[in-house]
């Protein structure tokens, strides 16, 4: 590409911090955009600091995405039960600050738009497996909302605006920012706090799971892949050998953490929410897709953090790191209003932000 400045959304999120600090590694001038909704729940490990913007997505100005040579696109009510608090406003900003924003972009000049979609799409899909052709079904707001976007996005193609799209799949790893409402987090932050690897469901469903280091290195393959290879494509990022049910990655974790025990949720039953995925497109045509983990090197780096952070069970089943915990102290605390825009209040004890 001729240009290494690039805009990344969400960049204070769990995803967004990690490909932050990868993408300054590889050599990017990297600019952020994020409301900070969740920069103030610190785990372990470094903030990369970038230049960037607090800023709503819903209030995106053109001059905001002047200079770009591509948008990173992460920023979104990021989980189904934050997507399902409030459908109506999971639309609007998931679908429609996004369409927004990609319109700006291709107004201002961007030419690569890179959209954090998900595998989530596929939804109750059963034991078969899933490449890129396979049909739509989600069951949740969030999934739905991806669903809408790629299916608007693709419209705005053309010589000068190219957008790609990247279904992630389950994500899991230590960040910064860090998320324990996503399975193999969950599962070990679990074992770790209460010795028990405490399964919500009856452990039958499957997922696909990528550690989040490895997302990030295929947003950069598709960055410096050859415009022809990516064009208004989309590809499912994970790795086909990781397709797991959440039994598996249980007796995984409690290998890995010395003295648990696998246990169910007396409230567990079938969840709709399972999909096995191909991901041999993203292999084949993106050679500079190197994933570097797998399950249980992922599980083992969690439970180091774990230890390193000393992590408590107050703050594992509190609002530090699950997402629709945190949003929900925020409301109550009227730190939000019911757009989940900030009040006074605001947000406190937050980093410097520079001016781009």
């Amino acid at each position: 590409m001729t240009s290494r400045r690039v805009l990344v959304t969400g960049h204070h999120g769990y995803i967004g911090s990690v490909l932050v600090r990868l993408l300054t590694e590889a050599g990017y001038q990297v600019v952020g955009l994020d409301n900070d909704l969740f920069v103030n729940n610190r785990f372990v490990g470094q903030v990369t600091h970038v230049a960037g913007l607090r800023r709503d997505l819903r209030d995106i100005a053109a001059a905001d995405l002047e200079g770009f040579e591509a948008v990173l696109h992460l920023a979104a009510l990021s989980n189904d039960p934050l997507g399902s608090l409030n459908p109506e406003l999971t639309y609007k900003i998931n679908n429609e600050a996004s369409m927004q924003l990609a319109r700006l972009a291709k107004k201002a000049g961007v030419g690569r738009f890179l959209f954090s979609s998900s595998c989530s799409m596929y939804g109750a899909a059963g034991p078969g497996m899933l490449d890129e052709n396979a049909p739509f079904n989600p069951v949740t707001p969030y999934a739905e909302s991806k669903v809408l976007v790629e299916r608007q996005l693709t419209s705005l193609e053309d010589q000068d605006f190219s957008p790609v799209f990247l279904r992630n799949t389950t994500a899991y790893g230590v960040s910064p920012f860090m998320r324990f409402d996503i399975v193999l987090n969950n599962l070990v932050g679990s074992a770790y706090t209460t010795g028990k690897v405490l399964i919500h469901s009856d452990g039958t469903p499957w997922r696909p799971l990528i550690h989040v280091e490895d997302i990030c290195r295929a947003f950069i393959a598709v960055l410096e892949a050859p415009r022809e290879v990516v064009h208004n494509q989309a590809f499912n990022v994970g790795v086909t050998e990781e397709n797991y049910q959440v039994r598996e990655l249980a007796e995984i974790v409690r290998e890995v953490v010395p003295g648990c025990v696998v246990a169910y949720s007396p409230n567990g039953g079938p969840d709709p929410r399972s999909y096995r995925v191909n991901f041999s497109k993203i292999k084949d045509a993106l050679p500079g897709f190197q994933p570097k983990w797998n399950v249980r090197r992922g599980a083992q780096e969690l439970y180091a953090a774990c230890c390193e952070a000393r992590l408590t069970l107050e703050d594992f089943e509190g609002p530090r790191f699950t997402r629709i915990t945190h949003i929900r102290k925020l409301l109550a605390d009227g730190r939000l209003d019911s757009r989940l825009r900030w009040t006074s209040t605001g947000p406190v004890a937050v980093p410097a932000v520079s001016a781009v």
